[in-house]
């Protein structure tokens, strides 16, 4: 096998490896997530909502209301809630 190829197997090798290894360190946190929604869960948390909370928490304030706006509206379209007052 040439020098270039061995360089390259080796490469190849290393990046693999890596991979493997946050595959499993994913695995490990992915657990541990689960642990603590199942924790919550025990004291009397409902997991959906806190999921939603921390999926809320992610996005910008701004980009937050305007995709509750959006809701309302689609909601208030749809005769989900009642349409607001005018002001």
């Amino acid at each position: 096998m040439s020098e270039v190829q061995e360089v390259a197997q080796d490469q190849l090798r290393s990046y693999v490896e890596r991979v493997e290894r946050l595959e499993e360190e994913k695995q490990t946190i992915s657990d541990d997530i689960k642990d603590v929604y199942a924790e919550a869960k025990g004291n009397g948390f409902d997991t959906k909502v806190l999921r939603k909370v921390v999926a809320l928490r992610k996005i910008d304030a701004n980009e937050r209301a305007e995709q509750d706006s959006i809701l309302e509206l689609y909601l208030q379209a749809l005769g989900m809630i009642a349409d607001l007052p005018p002001n």
